[in-house]
Order: structure tokens, then sequence, then C-alpha cells
């Protein structure tokens, strides 16, 4: 491998030697680049891209640095420093000089190569420009940036559209389709839309798919057809679309070791018209690998892991490919070479025999590439041995040998036997009986030159369904162009050689050697008369023919038929129009088995077996239509006729006289073919050339004519366009006003109705609002009617704890009652034992004192007899009278004393009635205000609470009255003075009352000051619960507010 440097070189040749990429896996050259102002470093080549006619291409380095490289004529030249690094590279179709440069600056430069000026300056992007693409007829292009892509108009680098996106879905790539006005944008979410690149309307969108797991699209190639979209992505699928139907044709699989795709190419082919078969696949370990997309079978690889490959561009022709590696450099490959092993033909096939007597049968067996001995007889093992074909081949030798070493005596041997020849090993046969050599770089030459122009349009003229040997026959046609001039001109020879390359259609080289072969050998003096027919080719076959069957012969006379009506279509279509595929093989296994005459005795033979169809007709249209078409024979009949024919027909009307043995193609270079009229095949050539220069002439003048008128017509139509735009502007601006005036009863209508559901929405709110509202005011009520449970629960508990506290307060007040009349009972008991106590001793005082006052009376009897008596008697009554006051005295003062106690007991009692009245009125009070709170049943309880309170005190007073009573009772009045003035005893006796009358009353007062006591608490109790109920109700009147 050669490898260049340009170093600081201006222009120079890209080898000095010629270089052979055979030797280094199709590599031509490789290019680096070294700057000695970096210590020798090397600068890295970023971008490459071919101009039209493939023959030369740029490259950009990182430094701004861009060169053209002629591949054909071995040179090189630094066109342009931009000083800045290139993302994106691609030429101007139209100017074929002229090319388009995107920079790191966002912006892009138009350049002429061959002037090195600046041509035009475009800006407009905000990012990087990953891509150009141009339009085919050169007048657009589409610049690439991950946030838009824009077109623009090369006639005055103008932008013409910009395409915006979101921010959150990318642009992968926009660019034209080739052959058509089609654009194509395919974006990071894996849409991908086609549009109108006049009128940018949206003609299609290829469906994303939904099973297939997502691909995440970074690489995008088309056919130069157009018709063919080939996807690739971060997975390990490939994607072909059919761009005509818009459907998924195929979804392709590729090696483990491919995860990810980063660029795809089609291989073309000169051949395909555009609809490229190879597809080249760069993934993520820098690996490029080709392969067929009808089989996926994968046919050669270029690049390394070491080195990989990041950029890759293909030439129109599909000649040369040139690839920038991680390391910076430049290799351009050799597609003829790397394709060499792709199109090499299979290994010829070798045929082993045994040597024995004659009577016995050789075993034979058939192998590609390798000898391998015989197998084994059942009687004995005879030594393998590899037939050498002699050096001098002759037709009519005693043993006549082949190249392959297949004696062709023996094989006409087989053919005698069985009628033709084992359909598994024919072609061997075939290839050993027409000597073929394999002239791999004669044919590659030839197939280099491309398609010949006279089959350019070889598919209008003989349309095939299948692609594949269209192609197939337009390559051998244009190799066999390419070698002899007179078949570029020949009109049959697409019928020649098409059943060749049905057969051949994997084999290119073959074909196109059996084909050379058969005109060589059997078709020999057929282009003396050209363009007419081989008129002395059809005189031997009309001499047969007299010869033979001289009444079938004058049939035609009389009929008008001459040979160019019944012999020349079946020669030059090689009866392919007339037999089936199997009787064709079996003709033509006799024919290659034969001498070249043995054609021209086949045509006279299948006449004769169809002589008694052939007298019937008389019509010319008929006899027209018999020899185009397939007719009911025997074709083992026919071969037996052609042989009897051969044998039987006199030497001098014979053929073979006058046609030569065969002669196989000679080894390394094919022969020269020029038997033919070369000047009629040269004037034909330049009538030719000199008609297509006149069409390209008139094309030229036309295409001039056509865009004057053009150019006319489109003032014209700018004019039209002008006032009738005028016009649409004046009724645009009328529709507009209407359609504004619409729009706003529009508006209002809307305003109203939106202001209606305004309402409603409200109402429905309020509405839920309101329904929300009820339901947590009847939560609200649900809890409080569970506090409300609660509290006359407590209530009752409360009321049921006071009513036993009452009666057991009222019990104890029982007890007490009955303590105190016990007491009572206990103090009268002992009042009338000391009351009879006293009553005795008041009667032995009043017996002392009557006995003493009848003494007194006595002596006052005595002494009222005296006046001194009278004195003693006066004193003595007045000192009675004043012990007497003095009694009456004392007993008003206890009773005094004992008035005052009850009257501040009773004063105390009332006070403390009057404080219970006042607590019951508030409580009472509180009451009315939680039961206007509270349920009905309450005021019920309360009420009957009340009540029980209201019989509570009346109990309470009667029973404080009725001690009342029974102290006053008790008590009673003092004695009269009138009676005690004459019983001082009595008097004395009674001085000792009061003091158990006043300690039964204080043990009164203690009893009701005990019970006042236990009266509190229970108030107490009472008092407290209602506060209690009270802040209740007033938290409850605060939450329901």
């Amino acid at each position: 491998m050669q490898t260049v440097d340009v170093g600081s070189k201006e222009d120079g040749k890209l080898w000095y030697r010629k270089p052979n990429p055979s030797l280094s896996n199709g590599i031509l050259v490789s290019v680096i680049r070294s700057a000695a102002a970096h210590g020798n470093r090397s600068v890295r080549f970023l971008q490459a891209t071919f101009d039209t006619t493939g023959d030369s291409f740029l490259a950009a380095d990182h430094h701004g640095n861009i060169y053209v490289f002629d591949i054909t004529q071995n040179r090189f030249q630094l066109v342009q420093r931009t000083g800045q690094a290139c993302t994106a590279l691609a030429f101007t179709l139209r100017r074929t000089s002229e090319y388009l440069v995107a920079l790191a600056d966002y912006s892009i430069k138009c350049f002429d190569k061959d002037t090195k000026q600046l041509v035009s300056w475009m800006r407009g992007h905000e990012g990087a420009v990953s891509s150009i693409s141009v339009h085919s007829s050169g007048r657009y292009a589409i610049s690439t940036s991950s946030d838009t892509a824009q077109l623009w108009d090369l006639d005055t680098f103008q932008r013409k559209r910009k395409l915006n996106i979101r921010q959150s879905v990318g642009i992968q790539k926009v660019f034209f389709l080739p052959r058509s006005n089609t654009i194509l944008s395919c974006f990071s979410d894996d849409s991908i839309f086609a549009w109108e690149s006049d009128t940018l309307f949206c003609k299609y969108q290829l469906p994303v798919p939904q099973k297939e797991p997502r691909m995440h699209h970074k690489a995008f190639a088309v056919t130069q057809d157009g018709k063919t979209l080939a996807v690739g992505g971060r997975s390990s699928l490939i994607h072909l679309w059919c761009l005509d139907s818009q459907k998924l044709m195929r979804v392709a699989q590729m090696p483990p070791n491919v995860r990810t795709v980063r660029h795809l190419e089609f291989l073309p082919d000169s051949f395909d018209r555009g609809s490229s078969q190879i597809l080249g696949i760069l993934s993520q370990d820098g690996i490029m690998r080709f392969t067929n997309i009808q089989t996926f079978k994968p046919l050669f690889e270029i690049g390394s892991i070491d080195n990989g490959i990041t950029g890759v561009s293909i030439c129109s022709k599909g000649r040369h490919i040139v690839t920038v590696i991680d390391s910076g450099a430049l290799n351009i490959y050799s597609v003829e070479n790397l394709t060499r092993e792709v199109n090499k033909p299979p290994k010829p096939l070798v045929m082993m025999g045994t040597q024995g007597s004659e009577n016995s049968r050789a075993t034979v067996k058939v192998q590609a590439g390798t000898v391998q001995r015989p197998a084994k007889t059942p009687r004995r093992v005879h030594p393998a041995k590899k037939l050498q074909p002699p050096a001098v081949i002759t037709g009519d030798g005693p043993e006549t040998g082949q190249r392959d070493g297949l004696s062709k005596k023996r094989l006409q041997k087989v053919l005698k036997a069985f009628g033709e020849y084992p359909s598994k090993y024919r072609m061997f046969v075939w290839r050993s009986l027409l000597c073929l050599p394999e002239n791999h770089c004669a044919f590659s030459s030839l197939m280099q030159k491309g398609v010949h122009p006279a089959f350019v349009t070889l598919h209008e003229r003989y349309p095939i369904k299948s692609p594949k040997l269209q192609r197939g026959l337009q390559r051998v046609l244009s190799a066999l162009a390419h070698w002899s001039a007179i078949f570029g001109e020949t009109d049959y020879l697409p019928l020649v050689a098409f059943p060749f390359v049905k057969l051949f259609q994997n084999n290119p080289l073959i074909c196109f050697e059996v084909v050379a072969t058969v005109i060589v050998n059997w078709c020999q003096h057929w282009f003396e008369y050209f363009p007419n027919p081989p008129l002395n080719v059809l005189s031997m076959v009309e001499n047969v023919l007299a010869h033979h069957d001289k009444s079938l012969l004058q049939h035609f006379v009389n009929c008008g038929i001459t040979s160019q009506m019944y012999a020349w279509p079946l020669l030059e279509t090689l009866f392919s129009e007339v037999l089936t595929q199997d009787e064709w093989l079996r003709l033509f296994d006799n024919i290659f088995s034969n001498h070249p005459s043995f054609l021209l005795m086949a045509v006279v033979a299948y006449i004769a077996c169809c002589r008694a169809p052939l007298l019937q007709l008389t019509l010319r249209e008929d006899f027209e239509y018999f020899f185009h078409h397939r007719n009911n024979f025997a074709i083992s009949e026919m071969i037996k006729e052609a042989y009897h024919l051969m044998d039987s027909t006199q030497a001098d009307i014979h053929p073979r006289c006058m046609l030569t043995d065969f002669e196989p193609l000679t080894a390394g270079q094919y022969p020269v073919f020029n038997k033919y009229p070369t000047f009629i095949v040269e004037y034909q050539s330049k009538e030719r050339e000199r008609i297509r220069q006149q069409e390209l002439e008139y094309l030229r003048e036309r295409q001039a004519v056509q865009e004057l008128r053009s150019e006319a017509v489109r003032q014209q139509a700018e004019d039209e366009a002008w006032y009738v735009q005028q016009e649409l502007l004046q009724q645009a601006e009328e529709q507009r006003r209407r359609i504004l005036q619409q729009e706003e009863e529009k508006l209002t209508e809307q305003r109203a109705r939106l202001a209606a559901m305004k309402r409603e929405l409200k109402v429905k709110e309020l509405q839920m609002v309101d329904a929300a509202r009820r339901r947590f005011l009847k939560h609200q009520q649900d809890q409080r009617k569970i506090q409300l449970r609660r509290l006359d629960d407590e209530i009752q508990r409360k009321m049921a704890l006071r009513d036993q506290e009452t009666a057991a307060a009222v019990q104890d007040v029982e007890v007490r009652q009955m303590e105190l009349d016990a007491q009572r009972h206990v103090f009268e008991q002992q009042l009338t034992k000391e009351q009879e106590r006293v009553n005795q001793g008041v009667t032995a005082e009043i017996d002392t004192w009557r006995r003493r006052a009848e003494l007194d009376e006595t002596t006052f009897q005595n002494l009222l007899q005296s006046d001194t008596d009278l004195s003693q008697e006066t004193k003595r009554v007045l000192e009675a009278s004043l012990t007497e006051a003095e009694q009456l005295d004392a007993d008003l003062q206890w009773k005094t004393e004992v008035l005052k106690r009850l009257e501040k007991a009773d004063a105390e009692q009332q006070k403390h009635h009057q404080h219970l009245a006042e607590l019951n009125r508030e409580t009472r009070a509180k009451e009315e205000e939680l039961v206007h709170i509270m349920m009905k049943m309450e005021d019920k309880k309360w009420d009957e609470v009340s009540l029980k309170r209201a019989e509570l005190e009346k109990e309470k007073r009667s029973a404080a009255e009725t001690l009342d009573s029974q102290s006053e009772r008790n008590l009673g009045p003092p004695c009269s003075s009138r009676r005690l003035l004459n019983k001082p005893e009595f008097s004395k006796s009674l001085n000792k009352q009061p003091c158990s009358v006043n300690s039964s009353g204080f043990s009164l007062d203690r009893g009701r000051a005990e019970l006042d006591h236990k009266e509190r608490e229970l108030m107490q109790v009472v008092r407290d619960l209602r506060q209690k109920m009270a802040r209740n109700g007033a938290e409850y009147s605060s939450s329901s507010r």
C-alpha cells in the first residue's frame, strides 16, 4: 500500500508507481498530511466528497485546507484555505467547478475550484451544519443542522425557506431524493416526511413501526433511482423502505458485533440503472460492511478496528471509495478489486475417470476445484488418472480432447445414448466443450467501460420483468459492444444472448464467453451482409432444404416465403422462441457437441418436422406467426432428423465445407472480431454519433427555447399573477373584513356562550359548594348529635348520680330528722321526767309551803292582831313581788335571747333560701339557653329536674317550718307572774329550764348547719355541671356560626 504525504505542497502526484490494490485489500493509496510547523504532527482530514464524474473528489482537513484529488489524472491540488474546520462538503451540479463548504462558524461558503475565488457567503444557521444536499438540477441546496434546515437558491444564493421545529424534536437529516423534486426530512423521533420541493407540500409520511423496538435513526441512504431508502440507528436492524409504495419492504438483522449503524451508503453499479443492490454499513467498530440488500449476504468489508473509519464517500459510478479513518488519513479503495472475489466465477469442475476395458463402464465423479479418486467398482479398483487435453484441438481427430480433461468422443457417446447431458453437470459440460478461457482481466477491462451507449435504453426496447436479468443482459451486451463495434449495431444480438444470460445470470464472465464463443463459431458469416440478414448462410439452409424436400421448398416459393421468413427467425433467436427451456437445452447439448454446421441442419430439421402444418399455410402472416411461436413436435425427432441431414447431405452443398471447425476463444486476451463490413459499421457509428450530436444540439436549442419560452411564460405569469394577486388582495381584504365581522359576531356569541357557561359553572360550583356545605353541616350535625348524645348520657349519668346523692341526702335528712325526733322524744321524756320531778318537788314544796302558809296564816292571823305584824307582812309581800319581778325579768331576758337566736337563724335561713333561689334562677336561665340549642327532650328533663328541685325545696321548707314549730312548741311560753307570785319555789325550778332548752336549740342549729353544708355541696356540684354544659353550648354555637 502506497502512502502519499501532501504536507505543505500545493499540488503533486498521488502515486509515483502504479498501485497494486490486490496486495493491500483494495487500497490504491493512503493520503496523509503532516505539518512541519507542528512538529511533523499529522493534520487530520475531516470530510471528503466526490464530484458528479466520480473521477475526482474534495477533501478538507481541520485546519481549513481543501484539496482536490483527481484519481484518473493522478494529481492533487490545494484549492482553498478557509482557516477553520470544515463540517460538510458538497459539489454544485449545475456549475461543476463550484462547491459548497460548511464551516465551524456556522456559515456556508461557495468557492470555485478552478479560479479559487469566493463565489458567495451564506449565513443563517445557529448551529454546526452537519450535511449539505444539492438538488439534481443543481439549482437548490439544503443545509441541515441539529435545530433547523434551510433551503437555498444557488442561482441567487438566497435563503428560500427555513424549517423550524420544536426543541424537543431534533433534525437528523434533510436531503433531496435523486431524480425527483422530493425532499426527505428525518427527525430524532424516528419520523420521516416527504415534501414537494417547489410547493413544500407534505406528500406523505412513512409509518413508524409499532411492533419493532425504537431504532433512534442516525444513518440514511437512498439509491440513485430514488426508490429505496435504507435507515439505520442505535440498533443492529436495517430498515428498507419502498418510497413508491411508502411501505417497509424488509427488516434486516446485522451480525451480533454490529450494535450501532453510524453511516449508510449504496454502492452504485453501471448496469443497475440506479437501483443499487449493494449497501455499505458503517458500524460502531469502524468497519464498513457491504452486503446485498436482496439476500443480505455479506460481500466484503473495509476498515479495521485498530484504525476505524469515521467518514465514507463513494463515487457516482461505483468505481472508487474514499474513507476518512481515525488517524485522520484518507484511504482510496478500488471497487473493482474489492468485488473481484464476489464477481469471480465458481471454480471449474473436474471430471475423473477410470481406465479399463472398452466393455467395462467408467466410474465418474465430479467435484469443484479438487481431484478425488473415483468410486470403487464391485470387481476391482482402477487407478485414477486426470485426462489432459492435447496440445492441438481438432474437430475430427481420432481422440478429440478438451481443456478441462473431458473427452468429446465420450461425451458424444453419452449424448447419443441419453439424448442430453445430465442437468446437474450440463453447465460444466458446456464449459468443457466450448473450452472457455475465463479471461478475468480482459473481461474486467470491458466491464469497466460501463454501459455501451447503444444499450442505455435496452429496457425500453426489450423490457424484462426481472431487473436482475435486465442488468445481466445489459452488462453482457455492453461487454460485447466494447469488444467489437459490430455488436453495438446489431439489433438481434439481445435475442441471441438472452437465453445464455438467463442460464448464466450468476456468472457474467462465463455468460459473456459462451455468447462470444457461439458468435465466433456458430454465427460464422452472419455479419458479412450487415445490416442485412446473412444471405450466404440462408442460402446454405435453402440448398439443404431443396436437396431433401423440394416440394416443401416449392410450396414456400409459391407462397412467396423466402429463407428470411422461415430460416432467419430461427437463427436470430437460436430457437428460443419456438422451443421450451428443456427442448432448447437438449438441442444445444447436441449443437455444442457437433460441428458448427449442425445449427443450420437443426433449422432444416425443424422445418422438416413441421412439414405437414407448413404445407397447409398460405398466408404470409401465418408463416410469420408460425416461426415466432411454439409448435407441437417431438424434439427428439428433430434432433434425429438433424443427425440424418448431417450424414446424408452431399458434400458440395453441406454447410461443413463452408464453415470452419470449432475454434475456442484465446486465453489472456479475446480475439479480434472483424468479420463484418467495417465501413458500414463505421458509417453507422458516425451517423449515429452525428445524429446524437444533432440530437444534443437540438436538445440544447430546445432547452434554450424552452428556457426563453418559460422565461416569457414566467414573466407573463408573473404579470398576470401580480394583477391576480392585486385582485386577490382586494378580495382577500373584503373577505377578511367579512371574516372579521363574522369572527366578531362569533366572538360575541362565544362570549355570551362563555358567560352562560360561566354562570352554569358558577351555579354548579355553588351547588357543589352548597352540597359540600350541607354535607359538612350534616356531618357536623351528626357529630353534634353524637356529642349531644354523649352529653345526654353524661347528664343522665350526672342526674342519676345527683338523684342518688339527693336521695342519699334526703335519706340523711330523714335519718337526721329521725335522730332529731328521737332526740326530741328523749328530750321530751327528760323534760317530762324533770317536770314530774319538779312537780313532785313543787308539790312537796307546795305542801311544805302550805303547811308553812298555814303556819304563817296562823301566825299572820296572830300578827294581824298587832301592828307590827302588818308592817312585816307588807315587807314580806314586797320582797315576794320583787322576787317575782326579778324572776319575770330573767324569764323575759331568756325569752328575748331565744327569740333573737331564732330570728337570727330565720334570717340566715331566709338568706340561704334567697341565695338558693338566685342560684335556681340562674340555673333555670342557663337551662333555658341550653334548651334552645339542644333538643326539646332536654327541656322536659330539665323541667322534671326543676320540679324535683321545687319539691325538694318545699320539703326542705316544710321540714324547716316543722322544725321551727316544734322548737317553738318545745320552748313554750313562760309561766305567768300571777301563777308564780305566790309560788317562789316554782319560779326557782323554772330557772333551770333555759339551759336544757338552749342545748336542744343548739343541737337543732348544728343539724341545720350540716344540712345546709350538704345542700351547698350539692348545689356546687350542680353549678359546676351547669357551667360545663354552658361552655359546651357556647363552643357549639361558635362552631355552628
